[in-house]
């Protein structure tokens, strides 16, 4: 059990809930969010170790979020991960242009995602799963 606190923020709950009792299951504190302004309200509150985030969010999407939590000084040291179905040709580049830390593309694997998220926490370096 690890204990690490897992923030989710994608915008399809059944996306969002599957993901959450995964992780739970496998000892991460989770907590979600439905959208930009969601994900900024829990964080006042919750302090991840690292952030699941959908880049297609309506509103504000996920590119402009991780900007903007990695020019916050008390978050920059948070991992932010894309898990996204936007997984066209340089999606992964602009990923990563915006500050996420890796990049995990939709439908997840739910026997490996586990591993992934644990190897992120761990500062290992992980090839994209797709």
């Amino acid at each position: 059990m690890t204990g690490n606190a897992i923030l989710i923020v994608d915008d399809n709950p059944l996306n969002a809930k599957l993901t959450g009792l995964l992780l739970a299951h496998n000892g991460y504190v989770v907590q979600t969010a439905k959208d930009a302004e969601h994900a900024q309200d829990v964080l006042k509150t919750f302090r991840p170790d690292l952030i699941l985030m959908d880049l297609q969010l309506p509103g504000m999407d996920g590119f402009e979020l991780t900007r903007l939590l990695k020019a916050d000084a008390s978050l920059a040291g948070v991992k932010i991960v894309a898990l996204t179905a936007y997984a066209m040709k340089g999606d992964e580049h602009k990923a990563f242009a915006a500050g996420c830390d890796g990049y995990i593309a939709k439908p997840i694997d739910t026997r490996t995602l586990p591993g992934l998220v644990a190897a992120y926490l761990a500062g290992e370096s992980v090839p994209p799963a797709r």
